[in-house]
């Protein structure tokens, strides 16, 4: 397990890169997957680590699990990997930056949001 400086850490980090409410991202990942014909059901909408943030956003930091913790590891290494905190909102550009943004919010963090 975790120690407890290394939980408030990674705490404070997944909090940091994931910006969107847990209503964004749940009206997000309902939006992504819905089509012409049916729109998913609310728990699930969205990839599997979309839905696990969505989780650990309802959650209380003592209330964390192992996997959790590795989601969250994973969510915070791959914004920080993509996207430069210090300097955004970024203007939206180009389709690839649509798809950049997309990919992003479907973990809970939106590159347009201040």
């Amino acid at each position: 397990m975790t120690d407890a400086l290394e939980l408030d850490a990674l705490w404070e980090d997944f909090h940091r890169v994931v910006n969107m409410t847990s209503q964004e991202l749940a009206a997000w990942l309902r939006m992504r997957d819905a089509d012409e014909n049916a729109e998913p059901l609310p728990d699930q909408a969205g990839s599997e680590t979309g839905q696990h943030v969505l989780a650990i956003l309802q959650k209380r930091r003592t209330d964390l699990t192992e996997d959790d913790l590795r989601v969250m590891r994973n969510v915070v290494d791959r914004v920080t990997s993509q996207v430069d905190l210090e300097n955004e909102p970024m203007p939206e550009v180009t389709a690839e930056d649509t798809r950049r943004r997309h990919r992003l919010m479907t973990v809970g963090h939106d590159p347009l949001k201040a």
